[in-house]
């Protein structure tokens, strides 16, 4: 989507808004001895308050509100029965609708205590993911997102998972430009167009390099090798000042 009048840039930044406050009230209730069931709960809850919908399940009948994955798991957890135990690593991933706009967000958070590692893992995390949003920019190269995020891992020690992609939002969940890599990719030559929606979403891991279901369901994916593995994520619209990032909670 390349948004072309300041109403659709207000609609996408209400839906993005209430994406992230939607994490922030999950993992703000999350606590050790709840499942994951429980936390997607008051996720679905808080969407549906503010007239929103889950987008995964509007669009691909995925089965829960959120996508909440621990530890092992990398990406679209099904919440479910699992109880959330102290130490763990969880990630929300939510992405929602509301009046034809869709917003994409997600966000990594340990339970208490956190291990020394997983705490400078999150930190790092979230750099990597700044490294990135400062690419963004009307005329730049799509490369540069994943170049710098790529040359930020390898410095720091953590390798990144190469089969999750970032992808352009809006109108629908997943749209043009499909498949942004988050790590040094030198085929792609694309370049941001002026009011171009998209996501940066980079997994950065202790040892990881993809992401794979191991047949447990159709959905789950678990980093392989195996090791922790965190996700931040906003929705950005590329300006000629920079990235206008829709994501943000109030």
């Amino acid at each position: 989507m390349v948004i072309s009048s300041e109403d659709e840039l207000e609609k996408l930044r209400h839906i993005g808004q209430i994406s992230a406050n939607t994490i922030q009230t999950m993992a703000a209730a999350m606590e050790p001895g709840m499942t994951t069931r429980d936390l997607d709960l008051i996720g679905r809850q808080y969407l549906e308050a503010q007239g929103a919908q889950s987008a995964p399940e509007f669009s691909y009948q995925f089965p829960g509100a959120t996508c909440i994955s621990i530890n092992e798991e990398v990406a679209h957890g099904i919440p479910g029965e699992r109880v959330i135990a102290p130490g763990d690593l969880v990630n929300i991933d939510v992405s929602a609708l509301k009046d034809g706009y869709f917003g994409d967000t997600g966000a990594s958070f340990g339970v208490a205590p956190v291990a020394t590692r997983t705490v400078r893992l999150l930190r790092d995390g979230k750099r990597a993911l700044s490294k990135g949003l400062g690419q963004v920019k009307s005329g730049a190269r799509y490369a540069a997102i994943g170049d710098v995020i790529g040359k930020f891992a390898s410095k720091n020690g953590y390798t990144l998972i190469r089969n999750l992609a970032s992808h352009g939002v809006g109108l629908s969940l997943h749209d043009e430009p499909s498949e942004i890599a988050t790590w040094p990719d030198r085929h792609e030559k694309r370049l941001m167009k002026d009011g171009q929606v998209f996501t940066i979403e980079p997994f950065l891991s202790l040892g990881a390099s993809i992401a794979d279901s191991e047949g447990d369901d159709d959905w789950t994916l678990y980093s392989y090798p195996p090791a922790l593995t965190v996700q931040f994520e906003h929705t950005v619209v590329a300006s000629r000042n920079g990235p206008v990032i829709l994501t943000l909670p109030h």
